[in-house]
């Protein structure tokens, strides 16, 4: 699944391709890609004769800011498992995992393909919140790069919970955006096992965390983000950090600090991968 580093290399890209640009139009191949409206033919014209203000990022969800006077409406989309927005000429023939297509002018259009087809994508009409429509919004913790993310935030969200530090970063109400990839190198660059319990960690231990979280999360942008199945970003060229990555992945390959072979477990339903020498 597209991860913070893979979502904010996305929103990037489609601000620097798509802005200003109208919406000429579109074709939703797949009708339950479309959480809302109801009507794909009503979110085909509610969209239709926007143009894109500007996209932001909260979490893994995408929202475009579509100018239409006299109120701004939204258009929201959830990559989920396997999405991918591919900005392309509209020539280009289809792939057949194709879910939505918008068109803009010039001959361009945004692909919306999705293999496994969890994705979805809103309309949000005027003078509604998005969080209104897109109700995963309000369940979202701090998002990382927010001011709101202080050692004092982490440490609350932490205190008192007896479950393994590992789950609990996967949950989008403890810490916004951060996955299974992006969760195990934090810790490895923290230093803490994926089973300790939230409730065992140290004061100085949370403040490391919170630290590596950050860290991580930038040179995986910095990178382009992680492809180890299907993520491109919207020119369709892959991300570069998973060779770089500490642990995830590496199952029994050598770590890169200490040369102890790298384990993987499985934990709540994950796979956690992580070293014993230098993670303790």
């Amino acid at each position: 699944m597209p991860e913070l580093p893979e979502v904010e290399t996305v929103r990037r890209g489609l601000n620097q391709l798509t802005l200003n640009q109208k919406i000429t139009g579109g074709d939703v191949l797949l009708h339950r890609t479309i959480a809302y409206p109801v009507s794909v033919d009503d979110f085909v014209s509610e969209i239709k004769g926007s143009a894109i203000a500007t996209w932001y990022r909260r979490g893994k969800y995408l929202l475009a800011e579509l100018s239409c006077a006299p109120h701004a409406a939204y258009l929201g989309v959830h990559l989920r498992m396997t999405g991918q927005l591919l900005w392309l000429n509209q020539d280009e023939p289809l792939h057949k995992h194709t879910r939505v297509r918008l068109f803009f002018e010039d001959g361009w259009e945004l692909r919306f393909v999705d293999q496994r087809t969890f994705g979805q994508m809103w309309w949000v009409p005027p003078n509604q919140a998005p969080e209104s429509i897109i109700t995963g919004l309000a369940k979202l913790a701090a998002d990382p790069f927010s001011p709101e993310f202080t050692v004092d935030y982490l440490a609350q969200k932490l205190k008192n919970r007896r479950r393994p530090i590992k789950t609990a970063l996967l949950d989008q109400s403890v810490v916004a955006g951060l996955g299974n990839i992006y969760a195990d190198e934090a810790l490895f660059m923290s230093g803490i096992l994926p089973e300790t319990m939230c409730v065992d960690l140290q004061p100085e231990q949370i403040e490391k965390l919170r630290s590596q979280i950050i860290k991580v999360l930038e040179t995986s942008i910095a990178a382009g983000g992680t492809t180890f199945s299907n993520f491109l970003n919207v020119k369709g060229v892959n991300g570069n950090y998973g060779g770089v990555a500490w642990v995830y992945n590496r199952t029994g390959e050598p770590c890169r600090v200490c040369g102890n072979v790298i384990q993987r477990a499985r934990l709540a339903g994950r796979s956690s991968h992580f070293c014993l020498e230098c993670q303790r």
